[in-house]
């Protein structure tokens, strides 16, 4: 299930764990992760404006353990390193 979080600019970012609309299984789940010894997965931040998608690195649990601002705070990393 997708994640809304709206930004400063009004912007709102829908995110999701890469695969997440497949099939539950373990070869999907093995696909999301960057890396298993860090608990990292890959998460797709889609915004509702003119914005480019995003791909982040979060931590397992970022869906409930990343604030609002913490997930904001990430996508803005990753756009400015993009741009």
């Amino acid at each position: 299930m997708p994640r809304e979080v709206t930004d400063a600019e009004g912007i709102t970012w829908s995110c999701i764990q890469a695969y997440a609309g497949l099939s539950q299984t373990a070869e999907n789940q093995e696909a999301a992760k960057v890396n298993e010894d860090k608990d990292t997965y890959r998460v797709v931040c889609t915004p509702s404006g003119g914005a480019q998608s995003v791909r982040l690195e979060l931590q397992g649990d970022w869906e409930s353990s990343y604030s609002d601002d913490q997930l904001l705070q990430e996508i803005a990393k990753q756009r400015q390193a993009e741009s």
